[in-house]
């Protein structure tokens, strides 16, 4: 890789190795990074990898990557999320490869989360693709076979119940669930953060020499990462509870209490964060609400 990720590249093709290309999107903010990168995985009979947000030139750049010799044979989303999945059903028009996935925005979820998700007024619902609906369903652990590549589907919800990674050969393609330049956001009852870091131990054993993120450069020590992530959810769950155990608060208080060196706009979004580890930690009857779970309801040690 000859160019550092930037705003300023989005719509070129980047050949990352012999058989993979990423092509960034135009969609940078704070919560996406640079943009989402789209990967063209193969050669020949190629497979697209989060074909990314519904934009006419971010289109036109998947398709200006393929040779004349190539065709799309298969596209893969990792979750539906406004900035991976939307462009999935306008590129299978153009191509007409079919979409894979393992369900719809929810499909998975857990039954705790189901049960937030009807009975309590979280909010939440941030970037979700309601109308993602994949062509074919990918079980836990199948593999699919697209060109002379062989594409491992793993399930690992967390970020949202229907993520998946992509593995073959020994490369990860794995979303939002393990980047590097930050942790996944995890907003219930979207986000399961029970979910999420049994995910990360599951990604645990599978030796990959690298990961490729939906956003954000390669990671290239993903084990390290992977046990990173892992450590820092746990340093947030002990940070949480060494705060309530000085003044109970809601997740919002938290939030500003021990986020005290990120931008005052993405409070809100760390303070979901916090909410995922009271729910958990709800679970593990170590803390308890003062009333029905809500965004603003306060917590205390149990």
């Amino acid at each position: 890789m000859t160019d550092p990720l930037s705003p300023s590249i989005a719509g070129r093709s980047i050949r990352l190795e012999p058989d993979i290309r990423r092509i960034l999107a135009p969609n940078p903010s704070p919560m996406t990074y640079v943009g989402t990168n789209t990967y063209v995985l193969g050669q020949g009979a190629v497979c697209v990898i989060d074909p990314g947000p519904d934009s006419d030139a971010h289109l036109d750049a998947i398709l200006a990557a393929l040779k004349p010799t190539e065709r799309v044979a298969a596209i893969l989303c990792t979750h539906a999320h406004l900035d991976h999945s939307p462009l999935s059903s306008r590129l299978r028009e153009m191509t007409g490869a079919p979409v894979y996935a393992f369900g719809t925005a929810f499909a998975g979820e857990s039954p705790v989360m189901a049960d937030l998700r009807a009975e309590a007024d979280l909010g939440g619902g941030e970037g979700i693709d309601h109308s993602f609906v994949p062509d074919i369903l990918l079980a836990d652990d199948q593999v699919l076979r697209v060109g002379a590549l062989d594409i491992r589907a793993i399930w690992t919800p967390g970020h949202l119940s229907n993520h998946m990674c992509f593995l073959t050969k020994d490369r990860m393609f794995s979303g939002d669930h393990v980047m590097g330049w930050a942790t996944s956001m995890i907003s219930p009852p979207d986000g399961d953060l029970g979910a999420f870091m049994a995910s990360l131990r599951k990604l645990q054993p599978i030796k990959a020499r690298v990961y490729y993120p939906g956003h954000g450069e390669a990671v290239h020590h993903p084990q390290k990462r992977v046990e990173e992530l892992l450590a820092h959810r746990s340093q947030r769950e002990s940070q949480i509870l060494s705060a309530l155990s000085q003044q109970k608060g809601s997740a919002k208080e938290l939030a500003e209490r021990i986020y005290t060196e990120i931008d005052p706009a993405l409070i809100p979004a760390a303070a979901r964060n916090v909410l995922a580890h009271l729910i958990a930690l709800t679970q593990q009857n170590k803390v308890q609400p003062a009333a029905k779970i809500a965004p603003d309801v306060v917590f205390e040690i149990a």
